[in-house]
């Protein structure tokens, strides 16, 4: 009888997170819009509803009436099971990312090892959208973000061990609890960007949007997929992204803690500032090329990651002082930021140079 209370009251919980995901999915598609809006010196949504409250709900009741083609040369059983692959995936995480202290449908003693485990799923369904659409982009797409998602997992997964190097804890309320004090993105600036950044590789997000570019495969894994199954990817993004968002405050932010505030709240706020740093990178950074991100990931991230990882160990062996693994990080967050500057400039400096040259042979004669 027990076992059918508890199994009971665990699906009340998924269903109250189901229902509480697809709201924020709603927020974040209006919050993206008019984000993006101000960033562009436009309004965004202003027609439907109050402030344009109602524009999300306009699209997904679109999204769900619009005509579902499956392409006849299609693997129907691969083409149907691939979208439900990438959303549980993104929405089976959230069974242990704490909102607050007991705001959490199971709290897990490795909850940190499940989230990362259970994450790379979703890379499954990517391939296989694009493999069962039988279209040659679909293909492509699928491939493209195989390689890029499986690249950019490693800084993730390096990080996280780093944050559980520190906490001596997979628990994520523990994680939350070590840093009543002192949050981690002081002690370790450089895996707060790192982590970040391969999060916004992750979820797909610009400027790492390369698998779905349309100027390139032609909308990617999900080219052939329209109505309620490419819907279903729209939400496993977003669901991603907010994760990715929650992720980022629960490890580096302090997750729930903050004075006078519930613990929801203080999570909240969080979490939609890391989503609206989200949004403004999308306004802001053009795409990458595939060559660009590929080298990116393996030149720079990877290495960073494992730096951040053993930083923390030899902080964490030697039981040195806090500073000590702040100054670390840092400079290893300095030093890579300079490389990258000047490898960024570099063009502009060769222009600058022989502008120069050519300037002083006019000169001289």
């Amino acid at each position: 009888m027990s076992f059918l209370i508890d199994l009971g009251w665990s699906a009340l919980g998924l269903a109250v997170m189901f229902l509480a995901l697809s709201v924020i999915v709603l927020s974040m598609v209006w919050l993206e819009r008019k984000t993006l809006g101000r960033l562009q010196r436009r309004y965004g949504p202003t027609r439907t509803g109050m402030f344009g409250l109602m524009q999300p709900i306009a699209d997904a009741v679109k999204l769900i009436i619009k005509e579902d083609i499956i392409p006849e040369d299609s693997e129907k059983a691969i083409f149907w099971i691939a979208p439900v692959i990438v959303v549980v995936s993104a929405f089976i995480i959230w069974v242990t990312i704490p909102g607050g202290d007991n705001a959490v449908v199971r709290n897990l003693p490795l909850g940190l090892f499940y989230i990362v485990a259970f994450a790379v799923i979703g890379i499954l369904g990517l391939v296989l959208a694009g493999w069962g659409s039988a279209n040659k982009y679909g293909i492509m797409g699928g491939l493209r973000s195989a390689a890029q998602l499986i690249s950019y997992e490693i800084p993730v997964v390096l990080v996280a061990a780093a944050v559980a190097i520190l906490a001596q804890s997979l628990d994520m309320r523990e994680i939350v609890s070590q840093q009543a004090t002192l949050p981690y993105i002081a002690l370790m600036p450089l895996g707060f960007v790192v982590f970040f950044i391969a999060g916004l590789a992750e979820v797909g997000r610009t400027p790492f949007d390369i698998y779905h570019a349309e100027s390139e495969v032609v909308g990617g894994p999900f080219v052939e997929y329209s109505g309620a199954h490419w819907s279903v990817f729209f939400l496993a993004e977003y669901i991603n992204t907010f994760a990715i968002a929650a992720l980022t405050a629960l490890l580096f932010l302090g997750g729930w803690g903050g004075p006078a505030l519930p613990d929801v709240v203080w999570f909240l706020l969080k979490t939609y500032a890391v989503v609206l740093v989200v949004f403004w990178v999308r306004g802001t950074f053009p795409r990458l090329r595939i060559d660009q991100l590929m080298s990116f990931a393996w030149k720079v991230m990877v290495p960073l990651s494992f730096y951040t990882v053993i930083s923390a160990a030899v902080y964490r062996f030697y039981e040195w002082p806090w500073w000590s693994l702040t100054l670390m990080s840092a400079a290893g967050l300095a030093v890579a930021g300079w490389i990258i500057y000047r490898r960024m400039t570099a063009p502009v400096r060769r222009v600058a140079e022989v502008r120069a040259r050519v300037a002083a042979m006019r000169r001289s004669s």
